[in-house]
């Protein structure tokens, strides 16, 4: 029984530091997914102020 508590820790404890330290570096797939989020991020701040310039346009065609 001690020895399969050992052997149960140790896994835990490699387990532990494989989340910890195995993704220190960006792959290229995160670097593209944050790119994509900047983008989309981007457009929808582009397409808000797009949104109120029309907005902005139509009060002064309707005043």
């Amino acid at each position: 029984m001690k020895t399969l508590k050992k052997i149960l820790t140790v896994a835990c404890l490699l387990a532990v530091l494989t989340v910890a330290f195995g993704c220190s570096e960006e792959g290229p797939m995160e670097k593209a997914g944050k790119k994509m989020d900047k983008a989309a991020q981007e457009a929808g701040q582009q397409m808000d102020k797009a949104a109120d310039d029309a907005k902005d346009t139509a009060k002064k065609i309707f005043e």
